[in-house]
């Protein structure tokens, strides 16, 4: 399999590195164990002859129209972590290249991932229009705004969508690299996983802030100061359009717009914020903590927990 890697300048240290050491560690079990699998050809390839890491580190590529015709490009995060300035770098000339060289290779049918906010890179491009995908959580509300014809899923951790791979917050490079490394053999990537100690992360639920995701509009940060407020009481469209001073329409257009959730969807989500906080943080049992957050049985919530975040009561009291 021959993978190009796609570093722009400020490119992410830790996940340019990631990438690289999957693929090499793939390499190193399938010689020792002997498993008859073809080597992986990483490439580092770029839109200049040299690019800095986030970090400062000098790094040699390849011209990405001298890498030939690989067989997956990844295009790892730049190490651009808050809005303003990745709006910034979004703007830079080449990323306008990378995405114009995206365009160019997916034409010729190769295929593409891209992690963390390498996605936003990869939909600079256009080519994840009308195509499911997820990008690193705290910035989905302006992935959202930026690329409204992206089908966007924070939640997940991984998401496959025709020819394109894209993958959550920052570690999820290496969820990225592994389900290449499966593409070629599931036993060797189960192998390069237990070596690097990787479990099995579906799922961004459990780490999202919602509090985070809101705050990039008035009408959503008064709805939400409204709905923290009342978690236990129950919830009502009409006052809580009330509160944020419009109309039942126009929030729940806002919200979609925003989180890509309904009201009564968000209202939810911060009961589920405000029950794990608790069980993190003190000794109240399951059934005081769900009347705090407005359910009548600890087993309600209980259910909740578990289909929203794929863990159990205990499973979170444990999480540092």
């Amino acid at each position: 399999m021959k993978v190009n890697i796609l570093a722009l300048d400020g490119v992410f240290d830790t996940g340019l590195a990631t990438v690289l050491d999957v693929f090499t560690t793939a390499n190193e079990l399938a010689g020792m164990l002997s498993l008859d699998v073809a080597p992986f050809e990483a490439k580092l390839t770029g839109v200049r002859k040299r690019v800095r890491t986030s970090q400062g580190l000098s790094v040699p590529v390849a011209s990405s129209p001298d890498a030939g015709k690989p067989d997956w490009i990844v295009v790892p995060a730049i190490g651009e972590k808050m809005p303003d300035g990745l709006q910034f770098a979004l703007q830079r000339r080449d990323v306008a290249e990378a995405a114009a060289c995206l365009r160019a290779q997916s034409v010729r049918g190769v295929r593409i991932a891209a992690a963390c906010i390498g996605t936003f890179v990869l939909a600079e491009s256009g080519l994840l229009d009308h195509q499911h995908a997820t990008t690193t959580w705290w910035l989905a509300s302006l992935f959202r705004q930026r690329y409204p014809c992206v089908k966007l899923d924070e939640s997940r951790m991984l998401v496959s969508s025709g020819a394109f791979v894209t993958a959550g917050a920052a570690l999820s490079h290496i969820d990225m690299a592994l389900l290449l490394v499966r593409q070629a053999s599931p036993e060797l990537a189960a192998l390069v996983a237990k070596y690097l100690i990787v479990d099995s992360r579906p799922s961004q639920s459990a780490y999202v802030i919602t509090d985070h995701l809101s705050h990039s509009d008035p009408t959503v940060e008064r709805f939400e100061r409204w709905a923290r407020g009342r978690l236990a009481d129950g919830f009502s469209l009409d006052e809580a359009a009330a509160a944020a001073g419009t109309s039942k329409r126009t929030l729940a257009r806002r919200m979609q717009q925003v989180l890509g959730k309904t009201p009564l969807s968000y209202f939810q989500d911060l009961r589920v914020e405000r029950a794990v906080h608790l069980l993190k943080t003190s000794d109240k049992s399951l059934e005081q903590i769900a009347t705090l957050v407005g359910y009548a049985e600890g087993v309600t919530l209980r259910a909740l927990l578990r289909q929203r975040l794929g863990r159990g009561v205990r499973e979170l009291r444990m999480v540092d």
